[in-house]
């Protein structure tokens, strides 16, 4: 495979490629390097950038310069799989650099257009560039650093470089998991032992044991990572297991009312139904609806047994499955110590509001569950109904969730609808294909 580069600062790129499995790539004949500078395409003393158009400072390289090295270099090694970067570009993964290893493997020649100063003129980009990477939301001074990490990722994906295909195989973010971790000798350094099922030489356990090790490290560090993967049925039910016990309630007490006054609402038939549906499908434990109103409690509870007991459960045993989870309680304590009870360890309080100047708990993000399942408790969520929770429930919270928001001036959810998408924000699948 060839690799043609055009850079500003060649002499950046002479350790690198001679280094690791870059360099025995190059010795074992499996890729040729082709490192350009941007100098050797101008006269003595010409420029190799120019100002940008239009107020604000800033050069950016010359299209004319670029267009004379592609052309070069495709008339020498054939077309190539041309890659610019920019902050702009699609995010590099691990899916990224598999497809553009199998691309770059069809053309057998790789050019990497690294910019500096401002940039590329745009129309070089919408005129030759066949994938644009970012390295992250970041900015850097050049994109050199970017094409070496890059080709470090793609090199070690070749085959022959790698001696252990295996490790490539079972490497971190090449499925749904990251890698497990690894030990070597000492048995034990500063306290700290290597665990004996490690060392026991019962292979089957050991493969558990890292399968089980690496769910857990990925659940817990890099959920959005892991539900943008297709997973086999075992690393499901395996995830399954390791997410944290996650509840609901719904408060009809404690609730702000027209004029700013506290008191209750009424519970109604569809946010029983649709949420216990909702609820059921992304894996939450339990469901409570919080009314002290007896008589509220007592309708409710009769719409529950007919579901939960009657004839409704051979009527449609699906919505049997999603009702059996509901229980009515009479306060947001009486949920906390149900749950405490079942789970051993007392839930984490996470408030959900429309309004984007609550004050008493901090807020989360839909890309925070780190945060919130490091403590290793159930996750109690809490939605309000009338005009949202009393600042007496917010201020007891643990967290708050940012508001749901879309590109309107609208924010007027139902709390069921609001509760199906935090529930799919929070703990949903989102398959990357």
């Amino acid at each position: 495979m060839n690799v043609s580069l055009i850079t500003v600062f060649p002499e950046l790129y002479d350790a690198f490629l001679k280094t690791s499995l870059i360099g025995r790539s190059q010795q074992n004949n499996l890729v040729q390097y082709d490192i350009a500078s941007f100098f050797s395409y101008v006269q003595p003393k010409e420029r190799i950038d120019s100002p940008t158009f239009g107020p604000g400072p800033g050069m950016l390289l010359r299209p004319d310069l670029i267009q004379k090295f592609i052309e070069e270099k495709d008339a020498l090694y054939g077309r190539s799989f041309k890659i610019f970067f920019s902050p702009q570009g699609q995010k590099l993964d691990q899916s990224l650099l598999k497809e553009i290893t199998q691309k770059v493997q069809e053309t057998n020649h790789l050019m990497l257009l690294p910019a500096r100063y401002e940039g590329m003129d745009d129309r070089v980009e919408r005129e030759y560039a066949d994938l644009v990477v970012s390295l992250g939301d970041f900015v850097i001074m050049a994109g050199d650093l970017p094409a070496m990490v890059l080709l470090e990722g793609i090199i070690r994906l070749l085959p022959g470089v790698v001696g252990n295909q295996e490790s490539i195989e079972r490497e971190s973010f090449s499925g749904p998991f990251v890698d497990y971790p690894e030990y070597t000798m000492p048995v034990v350094w500063k306290d700290r032992e290597v665990p004996e099922i490690i060392r026991s030489g019962n292979h089957e356990k050991i493969a558990q044991w890292r399968e089980a090790q690496a769910a857990e490290k990925t659940v817990k560090f890099h959920f959005e990572w892991l539900r943008s993967h297709e997973m086999s049925k075992q690393q499901f039910k395996l995830v399954q297991s390791l997410i944290p016990s996650h509840y609901c309630v719904v408060m009809h007490d404690e609730i702000i009312l027209p004029g700013d006054q506290i008191g209750t609402t009424s519970v109604t038939s569809l946010d029983i139904h649709d949420i216990a549906r909702s609820a059921c499908t992304f894996g939450l434990k339990g469901y409570f609806m919080v009314t002290p109103l007896i008589d509220q409690q007592r309708i409710t509870n009769k719409l529950l047994e007919f579901w939960k007991t009657g004839i409704g459960v051979e009527y449609n045993t699906n919505r049997h499955e999603a009702v059996r989870k509901v229980q009515v309680v009479d306060s947001l304590q009486n949920a906390f110590d149900v749950i405490e009870k079942i789970e051993g360890k007392k839930p984490l309080l996470i408030a959900t509001s429309a309004r984007s100047d609550e004050k008493g708990a901090p807020s989360v993000t839909y890309y925070d569950q780190a945060l919130v399942w490091k403590h290793d408790r159930p996750v109690l969520l809490i939605f309000g109904t009338g005009r949202g929770l009393a600042p007496s429930v917010i201020e007891r919270c643990d967290y708050l969730l940012l508001p749901i928001e879309g590109f309107s001036d609208f924010n007027h959810l139902s709390v069921r609808s609001a509760a199906a998408i935090i529930f799919d924000r929070w703990l949903g699948i989102n398959l990357k294909k």
